[in-house]
């Protein structure tokens, strides 16, 4: 037994079951470890973003820890942008870098580089093991911060050497902390949510958004006549028939200030005080008016379900329960492919247990209303912001959560940030139906560039916006991997195709042409 036998031992003892890889030479000794610990799938991705983001939605949907395996400094740079998301998001990813023997790195050679200072940004823990000694212990203190409330990330990095010489060390097991009560005011969030009515709001983050704890929200809900509401991207909603409904945040500022006006209490489950996405001129960054009182109650890092508990408790609400939401009976959308038209035949062909990986980011507005009363569903966002996750989180929750389809709706300028996501797809065969809409722009760039001042798009502006010249099939590359494709041109054969796609096994992409 060697050096990468005891890490990959380790992480399986720890829970982890899948490692999302692209790895290189410095990695070696841990992929034919990987032929030793048969408990820990390994999925190939071709990009490291997709590795990256693919942890991030396995983690999403199980509540395990997602684990990649990168090649040096510069794969794990090539994965930051879904660490930022993962981060953001609260979710459990260990990220194993291997680096260069500990001998060869004085050399500089040409892929070295400071792994850890690439890391440190977007992890919560860096492990850098440095001697044979550290191997389980350090793999498990790093597996350990990855599952520290309600999900970290965690960096470990492994030199070549201590991976291929041999050992006589046992694995470890990781030891997470027990879950902690509430750290907030129980009785004073209990006292202003009851006299609130609905000028009080429970601001559920990324942590309360788990069958139990949205339950307890909706006994909450029901006993005070108080407001449950979200940010505007989370990491995994529950959502639709048999779930309390929760208001999400509107994204441009305007919006989410007048979201807040009539909040005068906000008590904060799990949730950071709502901030504006961006700073924009003579608009607030802050969000909620002056004056409303902010009470939290679960620190973002906090298990959620203590607290929601204890606060049922307070009001003595257990025999409480959320208002059903309301079934709509959606007609067959026809004409262009608009957001509205989108949005319905979605929203007719969404399937109970589906998991949506949304990155429609501009086409997306008229999706949360119009699907709140499907079968209940989860619902995944991009929650750092770092366009490029959708379809790389879509593998990773296909993964995750086999039986149950998969929706991955994405623009097509974030689509080709990850799109060799496509490829993995198809290996694995994940039953994923992807729906592109191909606009041929950064459309919410457009509508950005407005906001900040710039009454006009120039000609010059444009050639940095448009995705027109030249025109992209979005079917051919798919074809291309492996993919069965559909293309529409109108709302008609939109739902068509998802009607189709729904009942076909295995990775389907359709491209929506607006």
């Amino acid at each position: 037994m060697n050096g990468a036998d005891v890490i990959l031992q380790t992480m399986a003892l720890s829970g982890i079951d899948v490692v999302f890889t692209n790895p290189g030479t410095s990695e070696m000794q841990l992929v034919a470890a990987l032929d030793h610990e048969t408990s820990i799938r390994p999925v190939l991705g071709l990009f490291e973003g997709v590795c990256t983001g693919a942890a991030d939605g396995y983690s999403r949907v199980t509540g395990k820890t997602g684990a990649t395996l990168l090649h040096l400094g510069p794969g794990l740079a090539n994965g930051l942008a879904n660490v930022h998301n993962a981060k953001k998001a609260g979710t459990s990813v260990l990220n194993v870098v291997g680096d260069h023997a500990t001998y060869h790195l004085h050399l500089d050679a040409p892929l070295t580089s400071d792994i850890a200072a690439v890391a440190a940004p977007m992890s919560h823990h860096v492990e850098n093991l440095a001697s044979p000694d550290e191997v389980a212990s350090g793999t498990a203190q790093a597996c350990t911060a990855a599952q520290m409330g309600s999900g970290q990330v965690s960096t470990l990095i492994v030199p070549a050497d201590l991976a291929w010489s041999k050992s006589t060390l046992a694995p470890v097991k990781a030891q997470p902390g027990s879950q902690q009560g509430p750290s907030g005011d129980v009785d004073a969030a209990a006292q202003a949510l009851r006299a609130g009515g609905r000028r009080a709001m429970l601001y559920l983050g990324n942590g309360a958004h788990r069958d139990d704890v949205l339950a307890a929200a909706g006994r909450i809900q029901a006993a005070t006549g108080c407001r449950l509401a979200a940010p505007t991207f989370n990491a995994c909603v529950p959502r639709g028939q048999g779930r309390a409904a929760l208001e999400a945040t509107p994204y441009f500022a305007e919006l989410a200030v007048e979201f807040f006006r009539e909040v005068d209490t906000l008590v904060l489950l799990g949730a950071k005080a709502p901030v504006a996405f961006f700073a924009y001129p003579d608009k607030p960054s802050i969000l909620t008016q002056d004056g409303c009182d902010i009470l939290p109650l679960a620190r973002p890092e906090e298990a959620c379900l203590p607290a929601a508990e204890a606060l049922v408790e307070a009001l003595g609400a257990k025999a409480h329960a959320a208002a059903p939401v309301p079934v709509q009976d959606i007609g067959k959308p026809s004409g262009d492919i608009t957001p509205a038209t989108f949005a319905a035949a979605f929203a007719r062909h969404l399937p109970e247990g589906a998991v949506v990986a949304d990155e429609c980011i501009s086409f997306s507005m008229d999706l949360p209303t119009m699907t709140a009363g499907c079968p209940a569903h989860r619902w995944m966002s991009c929650t750092g912001g770092a366009i490029g996750q959708g379809l790389s989180v879509a593998v990773g929750a296909a993964v995750g959560a086999p039986g149950q389809k998969v929706i991955a709706p994405t623009g097509d300028g974030s689509a080709m940030y990850t799109i060799q996501a496509l490829w993995t797809m198809a290996r694995e065969g994940l039953d994923v139906v992807v729906i592109i809409i191909n606009n041929q722009a950064y459309n919410i760039l457009q509508f950005e560039m407005i906001r900040t001042g710039a009454n006009t798009i120039s000609e010059r502006a444009q050639t940095m916006l448009g995705l027109g010249n030249p025109r992209m099939d979005f079917c051919s590359m798919a074809a291309g991997m492996g993919l069965a494709t559909h293309r529409a041109e109108s709302a008609e054969a939109l739902d068509d195709a998802l009607a189709k796609a729904m009942e076909t096994p295995g990775p389907v992409l359709i491209e929506a042409m607006v």
